[in-house]
């Protein structure tokens, strides 16, 4: 999926991580349980969740997400947003065959020229080659995949009630980790993403993106999304920014830290786009912990070890986000 690099985290560290959680060692400090607002429902986006999954694997130019793309256009237009396209083509990493790409954007106020991005990608990887027992299993990618989508879908009906000030676009990136064999595929990340800020940057336009927020991996169980490197070295006001609407709103699930370095869709954002671009992504998953698994790239990554509420929790940052957006 990406380059990962993961901070080096002290058993000490840990400890006073653990101790500024509880509140600087004084009486224990217990949040009260969040709560939902009314058109934000968990049981929903869990659900979305599920029907995504069980499209099965979903790597692309197969025909499994040709299957997800025309149910996720159809279920937006009838949602009432515009819906555009991007397609393209790649040539597929190990028959050399072309793939048919594509890009799906969700627009919100798009007479609006300034205007904002969401993304995800909804791709899988082919395989799950980080399972321990089977990397050339079966890879579902509820978390890895999935859940930026599921977010998507769980907030469209808020975006087209709200009065905005800036438009919106909802961006799914095809092609994130076209990659069979990582030591020879390198060329096959970001696929969709390079493809959009390349025309971004290249092809006339009347509006412009102010920033972005990249979604990968937000729906685990054990929610903890810390600052990312990338994010915080080339968005980094962007980044503080999100994070305290999500301290505002009373999300403790973010948490202002840097801990993990990750290339993902934001780089090419970022980079050839020049578009302000930060990543939420919880790299630990399912929890923290220096000895604990990973269901990152496993057959483990599956609804039932995904959370609505935790997609609910980074819809809630996001809508307060845009709402403070002028």
């Amino acid at each position: 999926m990406r380059k990962i690099i993961v901070g080096v985290i002290s058993l000490a560290t840990i400890a006073i991580g653990a101790w500024w959680w509880l509140g600087g060692g004084g009486e224990t400090v217990v949040a009260p349980p969040w709560k939902p607002p009314a058109h934000l429902q968990p049981d929903r986006a869990y659900q979305y969740l599920k029907k995504i999954c069980d499209f099965g694997p979903r790597p692309s130019g197969s025909d499994a997400i040709a299957n997800l793309q025309a149910y996720l256009i159809d279920h937006f237009k009838a949602a009432g947003a515009v819906v555009d396209t991007q397609e393209f083509e790649v040539r597929h990493p190990v028959n050399g065959m072309p793939v048919k790409m594509k890009n799906i954007i969700v627009r919100f106020a798009p007479e609006i020229k300034k205007r904002v991005l969401l993304c995800t990608h909804y791709d899988t990887r082919p395989f799950p080659d980080r399972d321990p027992r089977n990397p050339r299993g079966t890879f579902i990618g509820a978390n890895d995949g999935g859940s930026g989508v599921a977010l998507f879908q769980e907030i469209t009906p808020t975006l087209l009630q709200m009065k905005l000030s800036v438009g919106v676009d909802l961006i799914m990136f095809d092609g994130e980790e076209l990659i069979y064999d990582d030591n020879k595929d390198r060329g096959r990340y970001f696929l969709g993403s390079t493809e959009f800020a390349n025309r971004y940057r290249a092809e006339p336009r009347d509006f412009n993106y102010s920033a972005g927020i990249l979604l990968d991996m937000i729906a685990d169980k054990e929610l903890h999304l810390y600052y990312e490197r990338n994010s915080y070295d080339m968005a980094r006001a962007l980044t503080r920014e999100v994070w305290a609407v999500a301290e505002k709103v009373g999300i403790r699930e973010f948490v202002p830290r840097v801990r993990h370095e990750v290339r993902d869709d934001h780089l090419p954002l970022n980079e050839i786009a020049k578009i302000p671009t930060t990543d939420l992504i919880d790299f630990d998953y399912p929890r923290l912990g220096v000895r604990s698994v990973s269901y990152w790239h496993t057959e483990q990554d599956i609804p039932e070890n995904c959370s609505g509420e935790s997609i609910c929790k980074v819809a809630a940052v996001l809508l307060e986000w845009i709402r403070n957006q002028k």
